[in-house]
Formats: structure tokens, C-alpha cells, sequence
């Protein structure tokens, strides 16, 4: 039996290490869990409403930069803690800049949605 070579192994083990970390992120994290669900939701919607295939790139692109954007913030918010849990107030703002950043593109992922499936729905 031929070995797979190293290469490919270590790229199939990155995959393995962020599906891990998109895991730990589902597991823990209250708000990547609603933006999920707010994701399977539009998605859920987009089918129903048999939205253009523009109108699913730009879907899917907000989703996905919102769950990035969360996973992100988890990740800045994880080395923060670990640096120092002392009240510090660079620490405060470097994580209140990484959650502003979510709502930013939680805010931009709303308006495409609703852009995009308000006028549809108005003609029902």
C-alpha cells in the first residue's frame, strides 16, 4: 500500500484542525450558535423563495463572513484571556473591537437579507 505523501497529509489535517476549531466555536460559543441558526435559516429561506443565483453568493458570503468574523472574535477573545485575566483596559478594548466587529458584519449580513428576501416576501 502506497503512503499518502506528506504534503497532502498535512493539508487533510488542516482541514481536521479547523473543523476542530468550528466545533469548539459551536460547542462554547452562545452567539456563533445564533448566527448559525440565523444562517440554516436564510439558507432555509433562499430555497423556499427560489432567490437568483447572485442573490445566494451574496447570502452565503454574509454568512460565512459573519460565522469568520465570530470565530475570529473567539479566537481573539481565547489569547486575550490567556495573556491576562487582570481588568486591563487594552485587553477590554482589543475584545470590545473584535465583538464590534462581528455586530459591523452582523448589521451588513441583515441589510442583504433584508435587500434580499424583503422584497419577495412582500409578494406573497
Amino acid at each position: 500500500m502506497t503512503e499518502k505523501p506528506p504534503a497532502l497529509s498535512a493539508f487533510l489535517r488542516g482541514f481536521a484542525h479547523a473543523l476542530r476549531g468550528i466545533g469548539f466555536g459551536l460547542r462554547t460559543q452562545r452567539n456563533l450558535r445564533v448566527h448559525a441558526t440565523a444562517a440554516l435559516l436564510a439558507m432555509g429561506l433562499g430555497f423556499w423563495l427560489d432567490i437568483a443565483a447572485w442573490e445566494w453568493c451574496a447570502v452565503l458570503l454574509a454568512c460565512g463572513t459573519v460565522g469568520a468574523a465570530e470565530l475570529l472574535n473567539t479566537a481573539i477573545e481565547r489569547l486575550a484571556d490567556r495573556v491576562t485575566l487582570e481588568r486591563e483596559d487594552i485587553i477590554r478594548d482589543v475584545k470590545d473591537a473584535a465583538a464590534g466587529a462581528v455586530l459591523v458584519m452582523s448589521i451588513a449580513a441583515a441589510g442583504i437579507g433584508v435587500a434580499i428576501f424583503l422584497p419577495k416576501l412582500l409578494q406573497l
